[in-house]
């Protein structure tokens, strides 16, 4: 059964259409080398298991030579081991010097391969000049289209939420964990979101909140490296502090605005971490 949201397959589709449709579904690469026409084969392929036992043995002296592969070509820049692209991404991290350099430098970084899918880099919305920062996890179908980070569902609810406790986006800086839409809005990968860290810290160094609020687990395990439920991390106050910190920051874990339209159950304990959040930002005026 397919949904309103997927193309109609026929004998006239749109090969750019269907092309768009598996890449929003997360198809970004091929699993053969060679694709098999099956509307054409006389029968399909036998098992694996079949056709080695099909295949007569061969003794040694027989067997033909088998032909040297040849070498491997350089690697794509978009095709880095996470290892090498952690290290570009922080020497780079390690140069920059104000958001407008860090901006740049993460619209030209090409060290993730999610950057490859997405439409727009997302990289922040709000005052950076504000005392509160909020990392969110990964850009959605809006954010991608937009180019600006909670501007869909997720991002209306998040304007209601602040707007409860005398917020809104000229009063807090927004960015997330991962600077591309990963492909079919699926969480970004341990991975994608190693790479793109450095960034984010000195994302947090430069803008030097008085506040960090996390919202939801990807954002939370990737900085205060915790992999307990959100559930069991929100109601308490944390320190962070990375390599491009002189100073920490106090940072509050709650549930990612997604999550609450998925679970609204649980909408009371996000007004508790809002509550949380309001007073911390009142004591910061009185101080």
């Amino acid at each position: 059964m397919t949904s309103k949201h997927s193309p109609t397959f026929g004998p006239y589709m749109d090969s750019k259409q269907l092309l768009e449709w598996y890449i929003s579904a997360g198809v970004d690469e091929a699993v053969d080398e060679v694709s098999v026409d099956y509307f054409n084969a006389v029968e399909l392929p036998a098992p694996e298991e079949k056709r080695k036992a099909d295949i007569p043995a061969v003794h040694a002296a027989e067997a033909p030579p088998v032909p040297a592969r040849p070498a491997a070509s350089s690697p794509s820049p978009l095709h880095h081991t996470p290892s090498a692209a952690t290290q570009q991404a922080r020497e780079i991290a390690q140069t920059i010097t104000s958001l407008a350099e860090l901006e740049a430098a993460v619209r030209a970084f090409d060290g993730c391969a999610i950057k490859k899918t997405a439409s727009k880099t997302v990289f922040s919305d709000g005052n950076p000049e504000a005392s509160c920062m909020i990392i969110g996890e990964a850009p959605g179908a809006q954010e991608d289209v937009q180019g600006i980070p909670f501007c869909g569902p997720s991002g209306q609810l998040l304007d209601r939420m602040l707007a409860a406790i005398g917020l809104d986006r000229t009063s807090v800086y927004i960015s997330n964990t991962v600077f591309w839409r990963p492909p079919g809005n699926r969480q970004p990968t341990p991975e994608e979101t190693a790479i793109c860290l450095p960034l984010v810290e000195k994302h947090i160094a430069l803008v030097k909140p008085k506040l960090l609020v996390l919202s939801g687990g990807v954002a939370t395990s990737t900085l205060l490296k915790k992999d307990l439920s959100i559930s069991r991390l929100r109601g308490k106050l944390y320190e962070y502090k990375n390599d491009f910190m002189d100073q920490p920051v106090p940072a509050i874990v709650t549930f990612h605005p997604s999550y609450l339209l998925r679970t609204p159950s649980q909408k009371r304990l996000a007004w508790n971490d809002l509550l949380m959040i309001k007073i911390f930002l009142q004591s910061l005026f009185r101080a």
